[in-house]
């Protein structure tokens, strides 16, 4: 009881910048971190060859699903046990823990199951198909399913573990089981894959078992912290909790399952848009391109999330002064931190997308690709912002909304229509993340400043209230 109520007293008393700025390196650190999850694998399954990327660039939806159910359990968790803790009610919330990560691992098993089951089918769907792209593509696309599909419930729990001790404060054991799996990730990819003469089969192992190790230290990190633990008899899939996590989760299970749905599209696009034996090149390219954006972009989300603890516990406790000034001081730092990145992205596009796959093919398609993206990365810094405080404050609709317009919304009817008028075709695909993100950016906007003016009319309504105590 002592040490919550320390933590209530920091996250509701403490400065704003020095406290989300103490949050932010352990998550930060964590973000980048799993992006290298990605990053690792596509680096040396480059060495491969161009089919070889490509096949693994066509099972990333795969990774993307897996994740949104695990963010579903684990972001809609998370959000009810900040909220929670900072209204004081910690037994729903030490139930919601167990409800959450227990609810995460047997979701994971049925994808697994599931999955395995219809492979085939799902290839099919991913355009892991003769005719489409290289027999060699397919192939690779087969191998690496295989294997990431037998660590999906791994993978679910350790986004739940994850988010859950960051929504409590305590990024800093997150960081530490994220961070030694993403160590061993690329330590035992050259090993399996060029060592063992795995190849693409070795880059997923190296993936599915670090993802594995990584669950257990996180969930190490919950029985040495003052965090809420995972135990049977807490479980609780009752309406009441299941409720509270679609409500926190929704958002992210649909950004995440839209981001699958948009790779799909993007790929589909990228092939469908240039002239035959390019379109291996092409998928290859737009993968090798997400997946540095990516890993840019999960620096402003690990710094998002060291918001999110704040805002929850702060709302929860109706200190809405604290929400609003915590959102505008990660506004600042988002837009700053993306202007910097954006600039570095466009200068050194070439020889980034070259670090990955050593093809003049490849490097010519990703170095436009990459240039018209940082063109507008900028403005994702309102969208994501925004976005985390409609979903930690239980907005679901708005949240949801902002979650989907990036990636689904705008992104996908961009990539199926702009090819078919521009021309040249790839300039269409070119161009679709950019206006995406424009229309995004405009829809934030109209949340944000709706947003901004409810946490003015709720601190005045405590002003209010204080005065007449007094």
């Amino acid at each position: 009881m002592e040490q919550t109520n320390a933590k209530y007293f920091r996250m509701t008393t403490e400065p704003i910048p020095k406290l989300i700025c103490t949050l932010a390196v352990p998550t930060i650190v964590s973000m980048l971190v799993t992006a290298l999850y990605n990053i690792a694998d596509t680096f040396f399954v480059g060495r491969l060859g161009t089919e070889a990327t490509a096949g693994v660039g066509l099972v990333f939806p795969i990774m993307a699903v897996i994740q949104a159910f695990g963010f579903f359990f684990g972001q809609g968790s998370g959000n009810f046990i900040s909220r929670s803790l900072g209204a004081r009610r910690a037994d729903e919330a030490e139930y919601m823990a167990s409800t959450g990560g227990f609810c995460a691992l047997l979701f994971g098993g049925l994808l697994t199951l599931f999955g395995l089951l219809f492979r085939g089918a799902v290839l099919y769907v991913l355009g892991a198909r003769e005719g489409l792209v290289a027999p060699g593509t397919v192939s690779y696309a087969s191998d690496y399913l295989t294997v990431i599909l037998c660590g999906a419930p791994f993978m679910c729990l350790s986004c739940v573990l994850n988010n859950q001790l960051r929504f409590q404060g305590n990024a800093f054991f997150a960081m530490i089981g994220l961070v030694s799996g993403a160590v061993l990730n690329v330590a035992l990819d050259p090993v399996f894959i060029f060592g063992f003469r795995l190849e693409v089969t070795g880059a997923a192992l190296a993936t599915a078992v670090s993802q594995s190790v990584s669950c257990v230290l996180l969930y190490i990190g919950t029985l040495r912290s003052d965090s809420l633990k995972l135990r049977a008899r807490n479980f609780r899939p009752t309406p009441f909790y299941l409720k509270n996590i679609a409500v926190g989760g929704t958002p992210s299970l649909f950004r995440q399952g839209l981001a699958s749905l948009a790779t799909l599209c993007l790929n589909a696009a990228a092939g469908a848009s240039v002239a035959a034996g390019q379109s291996d090149a092409a998928i290859a390219a737009f993968s090798v391109v997400n997946k540095i954006m990516m890993f840019a972009f999960s620096a402003l989300l690990g710094f998002g999330q060291a918001f999110q603890p704040v805002c929850g516990f702060n709302w929860g406790a109706g200190r809405y002064d604290r929400v609003r000034r915590a959102y505008m001081f990660c506004l600042k730092v988002g837009f700053a931190f993306l202007a910097a990145a954006s600039c570095l992205g466009y200068l050194f596009a070439p020889r980034l997308v070259a670090l990955f796959r050593d093809d003049p093919a490849v490097i010519e398609f990703g170095t436009v690709a990459m240039r018209c993206q940082c063109c507008t990365f900028t403005l994702m810094a309102l969208v994501t912002i925004t976005n985390m405080l409609y979903q930690n404050i239980g907005r679901v609709v708005g949240a949801t909304l902002l979650a989907v317009a990036r990636q689904g919304l705008m992104f996908i009817p961009a990539a199926l229509i702009l090819p078919r008028v521009i021309s040249p075709p790839i300039w269409g695909v070119y161009l679709a993340q950019p206006t995406a993100d424009l229309f995004a950016f405009t829809l934030a906007l109209i949340l944000a400043l709706r947003m901004y003016r409810e946490l003015k009319r709720r601190e005045e309504g405590v002003l209010s209230k204080s005065k007449e105590n007094c």
